[in-house]
């Protein structure tokens, strides 16, 4: 006899990681969910820690801990520990490994069905390599641990038109940026962002501007052919397919009002062409979107903030705009 498929929670189910333990991760964690009964009286949060370090880190900003848990019906620890102990502020290889440990617990929890998403707080590369894993990112490392072949990295700030920058490459030199464009990479990310979008965040017809990846968009020809080889091609097949795309834009005079009313998202060819705009205008408000995913991912768009780790003065804005994107689209795949 087959046993009979249990009932879906009525919660949303979200695993939070806490990220590097000497950063501002697990004390802006606690903060955020300081109010989660007010803000997602619809989800229910794993924290994946050390206990006795998000206990300490809470009281060191002014959160009692104790009585958030009190019900674990809404809030609960699943306790990893330690590779060390960590004191704010100061970075230590043996907890490396600490760090991953987290990450994979969100990821195999949220492909095996049993989180809706997942919230990740900052790492640290750099001690994540010292600990001896050649580590360059979130973003890459979602991918591989999902054997997901192409993902793609989008920021976004808030309100009721947000501006969204995804990336046609995430974190590579910039000398090897133009060998990494192809036109079949830039219209499976143009497929990508245009599925997640619609899936997603329930736009019905997303319209996305592309930029060029030299100055001028090229001057036709004159300033660089990536535009004429690698980009319009790609952007011809995806409209083709039904995608509303449109460029090359000139990066330096995209980025006004007049066209970012018109767009959904801007897709940039590289990190630092579109994040230092989008950073700028929505910094401690924005937050970072993996696309392409089996899973929802979502996370900060700030570091480790070493120098105010334990202070309380780190400002949790972003990693509560971080949840609240997760559960918009967590409700949107459930609907689906």
């Amino acid at each position: 006899m087959t046993q009979a498929a249990q009932p879906a929670s009525p919660h949303l189910q979200i695993a939070m990681t806490t990220g590097e333990p000497a950063g501002v991760g697990p004390e802006l964690t606690a903060q955020a969910l300081a109010g989660a009964a007010t803000h997602w009286p619809h989800a229910r949060f794993t924290v994946l820690g050390d206990a006795n370090l998000l206990a300490e880190r809470a009281r060191a900003v002014g959160v009692d801990w104790d009585a958030l848990l009190a019900n674990g019906e809404r809030i609960e620890v699943q306790h990893r520990p330690l590779g060390t102990p960590s004191v704010a502020g100061k970075l230590d290889a043996a907890n490396g490994l600490y760090v991953l440990d987290l990450l994979d617990c969100a990821i195999d929890g949220a492909v095996a069905g049993r989180f809706d998403a997942i919230v990740t707080a900052p790492l640290q590369k750099s001690t994540i390599n010292d600990a001896g894993v050649p580590f360059t990112g979130h973003t890459e490392y979602l991918a591989e641990r999902t054997h997901t072949r192409q993902v793609v990295m989008m920021l976004a700030g808030s309100g009721q038109r947000p501006l969204r920058v995804a990336l046609a490459t995430t974190h590579l030199p910039l000398k090897d940026v133009s060998a990494a464009l192809s036109v079949e990479s830039l219209l499976e990310t143009l497929r990508i962002v245009d599925h997640d979008l619609r899936h997603h965040f329930g736009l019905p017809a997303p319209r996305i501007l592309v930029t060029g990846l030299n100055p001028h968009a090229g001057e036709n020809g004159y300033l660089g052919r990536e535009e004429i080889d690698v980009i319009t091609p790609a952007l011809n097949l995806a409209n083709q397919q039904g995608i509303d795309a449109r460029g090359p834009y000139p990066a330096d005079t995209l980025f006004q009002p007049r066209y970012l009313e018109q767009a959904d998202c801007v897709l940039a060819m590289f990190h630092d062409q579109g994040l230092p705009v989008l950073k700028y205008a929505t910094f401690g408000e924005g937050i970072n979107i993996t696309l392409g995913l089996p899973i929802i991912r979502t996370s900060v768009d700030h570091g480790t903030a070493l120098d105010l780790a334990g202070t309380g003065r780190a400002d949790s804005g972003s990693l509560i705009a971080a949840i609240d994107t997760a559960v918009f689209m967590a409700q949107h795949r459930r609907a689906g």
